[in-house]
């Protein structure tokens, strides 16, 4: 049994946040159904760094979140296309768009409308700034909340500021965000039998993960320092050159530090007044680095991580994403899963990363081709195969 068998999703979302939200939930068992315009579909299915699937709208932005879904195409500004939308809303629990607030409203298909249709209905709606307030009705990219957000202001140092995250981390965290609303949502209609609408912005769903940082600010009273990859709460805590290159190391508690002087063999510095305490060593950081450095030059890497690990002192390779994408313990935990699709072949993509003992969830289907399950649904719906030819004659579907 699946964790979320039995649940349906219809899927109104583009590109990153909306669709990395629903994909978690089809990795759960749940039925997504990917609502899609029949010209082009999601967006995301012409980007990517391959130019033949991007003109398949096989992207490889679309394969990475979207396995385990339905694709079935309607032009929802046609009537009878949403007639046929809000036939499925009729038998659906759960729905998910991206648009920007109002977009539903105009096109009659409004929550309040929705719910007089399926009063059980749970309605996310994801967004730049959220449905309300002064920057609602902006539009909005990752980097725009990455900069509004005050994320790229405390990235990077005082030569390289501001400084946005290489990944798009706003939507990304967006979509888990409003994938963990749904679930609470689910749990709370499980309880009571109602609906709700959910409203998940990207600018409040990026803000808590600064927490600490945010706080030393808000309770504090203390402005975010540039500190590149150096960890403000320890030291030494960050990147440090060895002799063949460079490793992370984290000595953030005081048995730590102690036995990281004894592992490189400066077993003076625990008593030297700038470093002996945490907080002294912090301000002294600039100090204590190269003379920790002096000593991790004189071997390589693999060498240190090895040994300050059996010590217990935190250290860690930096990989390159193919090495790390590949590291025996992301194969060992099966965070990469294999599916074939007919025309591209084998696809790895990442698969549920929550181990569920008694619910696991894994990729069972390729991501679909635009309009792939349009024929099968509709016929799911009562429609008769000519009313079928007739909606795509007409460009309903």
């Amino acid at each position: 049994m699946k964790l979320l068998s039995g649940v349906r999703v219809l899927d109104l979302t583009n590109v990153l946040a909306g669709p990395f939200a629903t994909v978690h939930l089809a990795l759960l068992g749940a039925e997504v159904i990917k609502i899609e315009n029949p010209v082009g579909g999601d967006l995301a299915r012409r980007l990517g760094n391959v130019p033949e699937l991007n003109a398949k709208l096989m992207g490889t932005s679309f394969l990475a979140q979207n396995a385990n879904k339905k694709s079935l195409t309607l032009n929802l500004k046609e009537e009878k296309a949403r007639e046929i939308f809000r036939r499925l809303v009729q038998i659906a629990d759960v729905l998910v768009e991206n648009f920007r607030p109002g977009v539903m409203d105009r096109l009659g298909l409004s929550y309040a409308g929705l719910c007089e249709i399926n009063p059980k209905l749970i309605y996310c709606a994801i967004s730049g700034f959220g449905q309300t307030g002064p920057d609602a009705f902006k539009p909005a990219y990752d980097q725009i909340i990455q900069g509004l957000s005050g994320v790229m202001a405390i990235n990077g140092d005082e030569r390289l500021n501001p400084l946005r995250c290489g990944f798009p981390v706003c939507d990304t965290v967006g979509g888990l965000n409003a994938a963990f609303a749904i679930m609470a949502a689910l749990y709370y209609r499980q309880k009571t039998g109602e609906g709700q609408f959910i409203d998940v912005a990207l600018l409040d769903s990026i803000m808590p993960l600064m927490g600490w940082v945010a706080a030393n600010l808000l309770i504090g009273h203390q402005q975010p320092q540039l500190m590149g990859n150096d960890n403000f709460t320890a030291a030494p805590s960050g990147t440090f050159a060895t002799g063949d290159g460079y490793i992370n190391i984290a000595a953030n508690q005081q048995d730590q530090w102690e036995a990281l002087t004894e592992v490189l063999g400066v077993p003076e510095l625990k008593v030297d007044p700038r470093f002996q305490l945490r907080d002294p060593r912090k301000k002294n950081r600039k100090a204590l680095t190269p003379l920790l450095e002096a000593r991790l030059k004189e071997k390589n890497t693999a060498y240190w991580v090895e040994a300050l690990n059996k010590r217990g002192i935190p250290a860690g390779e930096i990989l390159g994403l193919e090495e790390a994408l590949n590291s025996p313990q992301i194969e060992h935990r099966g965070t990469i899963k294999t599916v074939r699709e007919d025309e591209i072949g084998e696809l790895k993509l990442f698969s549920l990363t929550a181990k569920f003992e008694k619910t696991p969830g894994n990729i069972g289907s390729p991501p679909p081709r635009l309009s792939a399950h349009t024929e099968e649904i509709l016929a799911g719906l009562g429609y008769s195969d000519t009313e079928i030819q007739d909606f795509k004659a007409g460009g309903i579907v």
